[in-house]
């Protein structure tokens, strides 16, 4: 089922965010102030509007209400958030992520309605970190307090053997979901269970976040 996400802000963050979720099967709507945030987002999103993210009846008639999710992708000014997240909240929005900075804005816009707080140099700091441990880890991202999306390179004992021969959701706790050719190639989701591993491919999986901590196989040469 195709989820409707809408990212409000076109900074650098909500950009990355944007890019990233037009690789799976999301219908994106992009709002910023600024015309060319918008414009240079055109190939990756559904819907694209210049407008403020602080008027309520711009994000209602633009059709905010039917997003499954929104991103407040603006964190230099606090009180712009506190709308956005009002408004969305007010419109019925089920998950609203909101970028902040600090621990007084986290409270703040947990308050106004804010189902999830990123905090990117935090998040940034923990993915570096699992990459450290992980070497064969790629990329991972917490979807919520419980499952991450990871991409990763197989490990040389995957190499050669079809998905029906590894038994990965058995052993592993872990769903794969797609791959890619080369790392930033587009993402192939026919996966088969006489689909084959090779080495150069990147594998993208949904793992539970507490067994990614002790996933070995990400270790593996």
């Amino acid at each position: 089922m195709t989820k409707t996400v809408g990212i409000l802000g076109l900074g650098v963050f909500g950009t990355t965010i944007a890019k990233q979720l037009s690789q799976y099967d999301c219908d994106i709507i992009a709002v910023d102030s600024q015309e060319e945030n918008v414009n240079r987002l055109e190939p990756y999103i559904t819907k694209g509007v210049i407008a403020d993210i602080t008027d309520f009846h711009v994000l209602e008639e633009i059709g905010i209400s039917d997003c499954d999710v929104t991103v407040i992708a603006t964190g230099s000014n606090l009180e712009a958030s506190i709308l956005a997240v009002m408004h969305c909240s007010k419109l019925g929005v089920p998950k609203i992520v909101a970028k902040a900075k600090s621990k007084t804005s986290t409270e703040i816009l947990m308050k106004m309605g804010a189902t999830k707080i990123i905090n990117p140099e935090k998040e940034t700091g923990i993915r570096v970190a699992k990459n450290i441990v992980h070497h064969k880890l790629a990329d991972v991202i917490s979807l919520d307090e419980n499952i991450s999306l990871v991409e990763f390179y197989p490990p040389s004992s995957w190499v050669g053997k079809s998905l029906k021969d590894l038994h990965l959701r058995q052993q592993y706790d872990l769903n794969l979901i797609g791959y890619r050719q080369e790392e930033n190639a587009p993402l192939n989701t026919q996966l088969s269970a006489d689909f084959e591993i090779q080495d150069n491919v990147m594998l993208v999986a949904i793992i539970d976040s507490k067994q990614l901590e002790n996933a070995d196989f990400l270790n593996e040469d």
